[in-house]
């Protein structure tokens, strides 16, 4: 290999690996998360800036999705319990976002660059698509249960409410509102304080 090319697989590898950050130790306090992972603040915050949606909602959709893991993805399948086929479906990273409707975002957004194992690009394509559901079926942005819903379902299906054909996924989708009303809280307590230690960060450190 060539010092050029070898140079390039070094430092692809070393930008992969920075973008492994390790689920937080608290998931179900979002202070502690923020205060974990300062930068996952700061894209929560340029979410909020850039599609309205408030820092909690996506954070309560994620984790039900992903439990904050980089690569998480459906488990595998197999035939007569010891062949691989593949997995259920193409969703994965932290959104589980799957492939066709990630494809979507970034022809929308123009982010070509994004990875769904990068938070930051994960947070903006769930903000890209709670918006969408503002816009397409009148969701509230502050709607967790409902957000989740067309998450799961996709728009047209949250249309159809084919929801009302799944107990179990109504039972999650509450799931995730409780979680975001928690996090809604937590987050009233520790705001400024994150706020001045990110600017103290920012100008000072």
């Amino acid at each position: 290999m060539k010092w050029p090319a070898l140079f390039a697989t070094v430092i692809l590898a070393t930008l992969l690996t920075g973008c492994a950050t390790p689920p937080p130790k608290d998931p179900e306090n979002l202070c502690s998360i923020f205060q974990e992972n300062r930068s996952w603040y700061t894209a929560a915050k340029d979410t909020r800036e850039k599609w309205g949606v408030p820092v909690h909602v996506p954070l309560a959709m994620m984790y039900q999705e992903s439990s904050f893991k980089h690569n998480a993805a459906p488990p595998m399948e197999y035939f007569l319990g010891f062949i691989p086929t593949g997995r259920a479906s193409s969703a994965y990273g932290y959104a589980q976002a799957k492939t066709m409707t990630w494809d979507d975002y970034v022809r929308e957004t123009g982010n070509s660059w994004s990875s769904r194992s990068n938070f930051s690009d994960a947070m903006d394509f769930m903000g890209w698509f709670i918006y969408k559901t503002h816009k397409i079926n009148g969701v509230s942005k502050w709607d967790a249960r409902n957000q989740y819903l067309n998450y799961h379902e996709g728009w047209g299906g949250y249309k159809r409410k084919t929801y009302n054909q799944k107990a179990w996924l109504v039972k999650v989708a509450r799931k995730v509102d409780d979680r975001s009303k928690r996090y809604a809280g937590q987050y009233r307590q520790c705001q400024e304080d994150l706020d001045s230690s990110w600017l103290w960060r920012l100008f000072f450190g």
